[in-house]
């Protein structure tokens, strides 16, 4: 009861117009105990799990495309726009926790901004170009059977939040030693990589490489994972007091960190193994996943290199899938506040995300996926500004966070990232205007 009177306290006191009329995700709202007191590792396992739902839209098949053309073009050159691009994602994603711990409400809630149009396009369709490559199944059934993941979100959250999070672990898991494996296959050049990661001029005088690049971006920090994380973080029980939200802050940026440096390496390994196998041997025009599918075995020369790509991009998939329709539900709720049951709620969103998946397939066909999963990416860079400045300008309010209130040197670096993001996404627009044009 104390909790529940501070936390209405918090409402009147706050910045905000008014209290939420929904909780976030509320079938799985505060309904996982963090023990207390606790070790230091306790806590740790407490928290883990919404970081790896998050990371999971930094691998996901929208990478997958346009990794995979960073590497077979340019070589390395691009491993420093996903280090970059990593680097910002992890302090977003830091603010993004810490807005929906200390003020009890999510991205969606506090902006009433809808920035998730393009998120699942990529995801629907890398779930259906694996399951093509592996057993042979047309895209367009491809594209309607990732529909099923709303059963398992269903089956999955009636057993309790935690289901849903280690699902997805394993998945993560399976992401990893597959490419872990393409990487030993591939035997890429070390100096190479390290070079990779340092910055080159080029990336902003070349207007295809800086396309792919935003392409890049716009794949790694997604709008969707801002609003998602803001609300995943409240399904712990932490205590409604400044202790307990502080140390909740602390350790959901623990899980986040650690869970998105992991995504690095998926990322980084999906441009090496391009690098290593495209770029080497001369295919520098590989962006197609299904052209790297049958080209990674006889290349590499190793059996099974191709079925290990499809069945991490098969996981890949599916998990964005299952991801995708929670930060769905969550722009349901929190921007347009609608009540509905939650098997009825998940299916509008998985809807929302097919049928232009299946439009786009019926109508593209099996060529040209790449460049629609390339396209989507660019997009959704164009629309993160739309999450970003909001979260930003949220987190740096003193009266809407307290105490908890963006440090001086936070805001200024955050506002900093903000603006870079506008900039690209300009210079992106000046670029392509420019070709049409010509």
């Amino acid at each position: 009861m104390a909790n529940s009177r501070e936390d209405e306290s918090f409402y009147t006191k706050s910045g905000w117009r008014s209290q939420p009329m929904l909780r976030s995700l509320s079938e799985v709202h505060r309904t996982l105990v963090v023990p207390h007191p606790a070790s230091f590792y306790r806590k740790v396992l407490a928290f883990a799990g919404p970081g790896f739902l998050v990371a999971v839209g930094y691998m996901d098949p929208g990478n997958w495309a346009t990794d995979l053309a960073g590497g077979s073009k340019f070589n390395y050159t691009l491993l420093s726009v996903i280090m970059i691009s990593n680097l910002m994602a992890i302090l977003l994603q830091s603010l993004s926790l810490k807005l929906g711990i200390a003020t009890g409400r999510d991205l969606a809630q506090a902006s009433r901004e809808l920035a998730i149009a393009a998120c699942d396009l990529a995801e629907v369709i890398g779930s259906a170009i694996a399951l093509n490559l592996l057993f042979g199944i047309p895209l367009i059934w491809g594209v309607c059977i990732t529909a099923l993941d709303v059963l398992v979100i269903l089956l999955l959250q009636n057993k309790g939040f935690r289901y849903t999070e280690a699902l997805v672990i394993a998945l993560v898991g399976t992401i990893g030693v597959c490419f872990g494996l393409e990487i030993i296959f591939s035997r890429p050049d070390l100096i190479g990589i390290a070079k990779g990661f340092l910055p080159s001029p080029q990336i902003v005088v070349n207007p295809e490489m800086l396309y792919i690049a935003i392409g890049i971006l716009g794949a790694t920090v997604m709008p969707h994972n801002l609003y998602l994380h803001s609300s995943i973080v409240q399904t712990r029980n932490y205590e409604l007091n400044p202790r307990g939200k502080r140390e909740a802050i602390k350790f959901a940026t623990i899980d986040s960190t650690f869970a998105l440096m992991f995504a690095l390496f998926i990322n980084a390994a999906i441009l090496i193994v391009s690098a290593a196998t495209f770029y080497r041997s001369g295919h520098s025009e590989v962006a197609e996943i299904g052209d790297a599918y049958k080209l990674l075995t006889p290349l590499l020369g190793v059996t099974g290199a191709s079925t290990l790509f499809a069945i991490a991009l098969l996981a890949s998939g599916q998990n964005s899938t299952l991801t995708g329709t929670l930060a769905g539900q969550i722009v349901m709720e929190g921007f347009l506040n609608i009540r509905l049951k939650p098997w009825l709620r998940r299916l509008l969103t998985r809807l929302i995300a097919i049928i232009p998946a299946v439009v786009v397939t019926v109508v593209s066909g099996e060529s040209g996926t790449a460049k629609l999963l390339v396209l989507s990416q660019v997009i959704l860079s164009l629309q993160l500004s739309f999450a970003v400045f909001p979260l930003v300008m949220f987190t740096s309010d003193k009266l809407k966070m307290g105490e908890f209130v963006n440090p001086l040197w936070i805001k200024m670096l955050a506002w900093l990232v903000a603006v870079v993001i506008a900039s690209l996404n300009a210079w992106l627009l000046v670029q392509t205007f420019r070709s049409w044009l010509s």
